[in-house]
């Protein structure tokens, strides 16, 4: 028997979706309750959604797929209506994360559709399960997110090692086996039985950062019912998960940090942090080291060096902030001097999510990653990494290739999704992303065979489309919602 029947036939009799990443394209009668739901849409209680004329409702969807019998959860989303004699399907989305409210992330996208593609669908917004309306994970962290750099020496890596374990504790305490249920392939399985609910055969899709991934998972599993499907600032399957992937960033993020210093030296007068690259770059390394020796104090946050290099990869992903950055950096450094300093809204609002767990702690971003791809157990594994990169990602590598809860998470309940088709695909990416980076998106176009790369030169900007207005990048996207067809080649885009 070849590998290939070997392989299917032991999937057959293994229980659905446990041990096999294959598509669940097969009928499934089990599914037709909810497939063939009602559903009451309303008014979403959500200014900018009520100002877009959107209603909302909930989905009932089963918790583990596997027994669709079993308990059950919601998932929650939002409908921007198409034109009632234009409409041609419907275009569920995702804004990425993993683990980001995406109810109304369709206003922002709509809002760059010509009026005649807007017109042609039903916008969907979506909270995926486990965040924000859809039964939220809440793993009662002390901290708002899972994500934290190891600081300058082993013993803040201590620190940070334990501190890891001790959110993953939290999770498993606080939600339990529901924890297994958390994952991108059971929300690309969310997505088709709101594709059923919502009575269309196929559906259109926007992604941006983790939702390409999410939205390749669903090509993957789902590759007949795939419409026009735009993938905009993409993750490589093969690297996705919260080692690689993370890692990816690091350099990434160094080349973001000389562009943000060269802009930042240019406005010396401004903020007093360096007239050359160089100068601004220590004015940043002496800043870290004073964290890692004292916590720099400002407003109500102590800053460390645990947190810092995620205040200024925040700042990073949009060359419009880098006037927002160099504002934070000198308030820092002068709180760090022992000078009264006047904390931003901006920065305020950047902090409390770093470091504070109100209104909620993001933990739904670690049990999705955590869910989906195993991560090394070893602590001397990443500390290898982190001793390696203090040459070569002086600011960032702490972050990048510090330890994560899930070195300390329980196995994933499914293998990794496998992502090779040829479902087409439109993928947008500019080469100087610092989220995802630009190899990352060649990745995803060498996953999906059929697809087509728009690239937008020589601009650090995650998320195109939406946020960053460019007429070549926007004229491509809205072109293949328009007309379902999918450039001859690849389009490399200029800065407008």
């Amino acid at each position: 028997m070849s590998f290939g029947k070997w392989f299917a036939a032991l999937c057959l009799v293994l229980p659905f979706g446990i041990g096999c990443a294959t598509a669940d394209t097969a009928a499934r009668p089990e599914l037709d309750r909810f497939h063939h739901q009602r559903v009451d849409w309303r008014p979403c209680d959500q200014e900018r959604l009520d100002e877009a004329g959107a209603q909302c409702t909930d989905v009932t969807v089963p918790l583990d797929y596997g027994r669709p019998d079993g308990q059950t959860t919601t998932v929650a989303i939002s409908r921007i209506a198409a034109h009632p004699e234009r409409k041609r399907g419907v275009m569920l989305s995702n804004p990425g994360g993993p683990g980001g409210s995406g109810l109304d992330f369709m206003v922002d996208v709509g809002a760059a559709m010509t009026p005649e593609v807007k017109a042609s669908y039903d916008l969907i917004g979506m909270d995926p399960r486990g965040v924000g309306r859809s039964a939220p994970v809440r793993c009662d962290w002390p901290r708002g997110i899972g994500l934290q750099a190891a600081g300058p020496d082993a013993a803040s890596f201590a620190a940070s090692v334990a501190s890891q374990a001790e959110l993953a504790a939290r999770c498993a305490t606080a939600e339990g086996e529901r924890l297994r249920h958390i994952t991108t392939r059971n929300t690309a399985r969310d997505m088709d039985v709101i594709r059923a609910v919502l009575d269309a055969e196929r559906i259109s899709y926007f992604g941006t950062s983790y939702g390409t991934y999410l939205g390749a998972v669903y090509t993957e599993l789902f590759p007949d019912r795939v419409d026009r499907m735009v993938l905009d600032s993409a993750v490589d399957p093969e690297r996705y998960g919260p080692v690689d992937m993370v890692r990816d960033m690091g350099p990434a993020n160094e080349a973001a940090l000389d562009l943000w210093a060269d802009w930042t030296a240019g406005h010396e007068r401004d903020y007093g942090l360096g007239a050359t690259r160089e100068q601004v770059r220590a004015t940043v390394l002496e800043l870290l080291r004073r964290s890692g020796e004292q916590p720099i104090r400002i407003g109500e946050f102590a800053v460390t060096a645990h947190e810092l290099p995620l205040m200024l990869f925040t700042g990073l992903d949009d060359p419009r902030q880098y006037g927002m950055v160099a504002e934070q950096v000198a308030l820092l450094r002068d709180a760090a001097r022992g000078l009264p300093v006047a904390i931003t809204p901006e920065l305020e609002q950047g902090l409390a999510f770093v470091l504070s767990a109100e209104p909620e702690d993001n933990s739904a971003q670690m049990a999705i990653m955590c869910g989906d791809v195993d991560a090394p157990r070893d602590p001397l594994w990443y500390w290898n990494n982190l001793e390696r990169s203090r040459t070569t990602a002086p600011v960032f590598g702490s972050f990048t290739d510090n330890i994560t809860p899930c070195a300390f998470w329980a196995a994933p309940a499914e293998p990794r999704t496998v992502v090779g088709n040829s479902v087409p695909a439109l993928i947008v990416q500019s080469t100087g992303d610092t989220r995802t980076t630009y190899a990352n998106a060649e990745g995803m176009h060498r996953a999906l065979s059929a697809s087509r790369l728009v690239t937008l030169r020589d601009v650090p900007i995650h998320w195109i489309f939406g946020r960053y207005p460019n007429t070549c990048v926007y004229d491509a996207v809205n072109a293949y919602f328009r007309d379902g067809t999918l450039p001859e080649s690849d389009i490399t885009c200029a800065a407008d």
